[in-house]
């Protein structure tokens, strides 16, 4: 368990909401007096993996041919539907 003054919480709040996300549970004191506990929520997991960096990799996607004399938008319209 961690302790963090008000004072020190106000300087720098990432770093030590950074290390509750991760488990991490503080002590929050004024004067040197405990006034809060900081714990983790219970749904802090991380269920959805963080976004992607960097550029995306088009080179791999399929290419798609549209049929003859049929325009963008009406693959798009046609391919709504089984969406």
């Amino acid at each position: 368990m961690k302790t963090i003054s008000v004072g020190d919480l106000r300087q720098n709040p990432t770093r030590m909401l950074d290390d509750v996300e991760s488990g991490e549970v503080y002590v929050l004191t004024r004067h040197n007096r405990e006034v809060a506990r900081i714990v983790p929520s219970e749904s802090s997991a991380r269920v959805i993996p963080p976004k992607r960096t960097g550029r995306p990799r088009v080179r791999f996607l399929p290419r798609v041919e549209l049929p003859d004399e049929m325009t963008m938008d009406e693959l798009l319209e046609e391919l709504k539907g089984e969406w």
